[in-house]
């Protein structure tokens, strides 16, 4: 399952690619495609190196010491080990909503954070579920990834804004007619919108994975599994009451479960995570695995 989400990712990202060099092609000037993409790698890695300390600062964690979280850090110490990588930096952000996330561009930078919300509602082993899966992301890269498919799909938006707008403006008219006018106005549209879908299903690609290593990392499967019931089973509550989570959009992608999601339909086309309900029954299905391979 991990090998093929994997595969998944890649084949995402080659689509992304793909879609770049079609529009460049359409667009028919080399040189601009050129300088669009470059414009938009500047731009994205420069997001991707500062997304750690801009993720921890829009969600509001504050970094705790052992003496703060004793347990929280020995926990995250402990399944940085089993994962082989540097412990990461702990915050804790004061939230009743429970919920958690990973940043940092590669190991040696990686943090974890977790709400005051999700600590009171997991028992220690769902908790360790959590931060194991957060610890997989840090491991995996997932970061990078996530900036890989964001530079593409910028530099997408870049092309297709040239191609309508060199079409508006374009000097020969025999080639910028009403015709090349609407080709360039619906591609400005479709785009980005086909980019962003490939990126949603990137993302989600990465939670299945971060899931399956999560669970290796602590040897559990079922543990993440119920505590990503629990926190589903909060959310919906909360949202038939009415009350809207308190979260900044620029950073709920990054959560355990996102807290802004959607669900059903077309929605689920632009969904960063998958649904609560297939990542649980992927779970369950990994521990009888487990199981399975224990008893033979």
């Amino acid at each position: 399952m991990n090998t093929q989400n994997s595969m998944k990712t890649a084949l995402l990202l080659g689509a992304l690619t793909g879609l770049f060099v079609l529009i460049g092609s359409l667009i028919g000037g080399t040189g601009g495609m050129i300088v669009a993409f470059m414009f938009a790698i500047v731009l994205n890695m420069g997001a991707w190196y500062f997304s750690a300390s801009l993720a921890l600062r829009f969600s509001g964690a504050q970094a705790v010491d052992e003496q703060q979280a004793p347990e929280l850090h020995r926990m995250v110490a402990q399944l940085a080990q089993n994962a082989g990588i540097p412990k990461p930096k702990v915050y804790i952000i004061q939230s009743d909503m429970p919920n958690a996330f990973a940043t940092g561009r590669n190991p040696a930078n990686g943090a974890v954070a977790a709400t005051t919300g999700i600590m009171h509602l997991l028992s220690r082993d769902e908790l360790a579920g959590v931060m194991a899966h957060e610890i997989a992301h840090i491991k995996n890269y997932d970061t990078l990834i996530s900036s890989l498919a964001a530079t593409i799909g910028g530099a997408i938006s870049m092309l297709a804004d040239m191609a309508f707008w060199g079409a508006l403006f374009g000097g020969n008219d025999e080639d910028n007619g009403p015709g090349a006018l609407i080709s360039g106005f619906l591609l400005m549209i479709t785009a980005p919108i086909a980019a962003m879908i490939i990126q949603m299903a990137i993302s989600r690609a990465r939670e299945f994975v971060a899931d399956a290593d999560g669970a290796a990392i602590l040897g559990d499967p079922l543990a993440l599994a119920s505590a990503l019931q629990k926190i589903e089973q909060w959310s919906q509550q909360r949202l038939q009451m009415g009350a809207v989570p308190h979260v900044n959009p620029a950073t709920s992608h990054q959560y355990i479960i996102n807290p802004l999601a959607g669900a059903g339909g077309l929605v689920d086309l632009f969904r960063t995570h998958p649904p609560t309900e297939e990542r649980v029954r992927r779970l369950r299905e990994l521990a009888q695995h487990r199981r399975a391979m224990g008893a033979a």
